[in-house]
């Protein structure tokens, strides 16, 4: 069975194509590096906002049916970023350990993580993610929580994904 991924760019400027969105495609190309099972990943790039953020996820984990949504973009201080926001409106669950591991890692780099507000959480079958924008950030941080991604989607009903253990082995408890 196919396990269908919606990478989701937030941005006001790449939505209005004034630059380049490398994020979404920076998410595309670690996850086609490091999933060894078959996926379908559609790529979406959305303006900021409350709304819009809100109104994306609702249809990708209720309409669309996807099993795992990784957004990207919308999570810093600036009046726009308003990711955080939507997730709260849309998810059933909040698990707050991605966020606080993603900026654990990423303060290793760089001072400013500490001002990132990523969070995950589910809505029905799909698990939703919070990235930052950059794209040597989103490979820092998937890296740090895609191991505990894989059994998660088990536990809520979600496709199965397998990983190139060469590459990043996913964590499911032995049996």
């Amino acid at each position: 069975m196919t396990v269908r991924i919606a990478v989701l760019t937030v941005s006001d400027r790449a939505s209005r194509g004034e630059y380049e969105d490398l994020g979404g495609p920076a998410v595309k190309a670690w996850l086609e590096r490091v999933i060894s099972s078959p996926v379908e990943i559609e790529i979406h790039v959305i303006p900021d906002g409350l709304e819009s953020v809100r109104d994306t996820l609702i249809r990708l984990c209720d309409v669309d049916g996807v099993d795992l949504v990784l957004t990207t973009g919308g999570t810093g201080p600036s009046p726009r970023d308003l990711t955080p926001e939507a997730m709260k409106a849309v998810m059933e669950k909040e698990l707050p350990g991605f966020g606080e591991l993603m900026r654990n890692k990423s303060l290793d780099f760089v001072p400013t993580a500490i001002l990132s507000r990523q969070t995950a959480g589910t809505r029905g079958k799909t698990l939703i993610v919070n990235l930052p924008g950059k794209p040597g950030s989103i490979d820092t941080c998937l890296t740090a929580v895609f191991p505990a991604i894989p059994f998660c989607l088990d536990l809520i009903g979600a496709g199965r994904i397998e990983t190139h253990d060469e590459i990043l082995k996913a964590f499911r408890p032995s049996k």
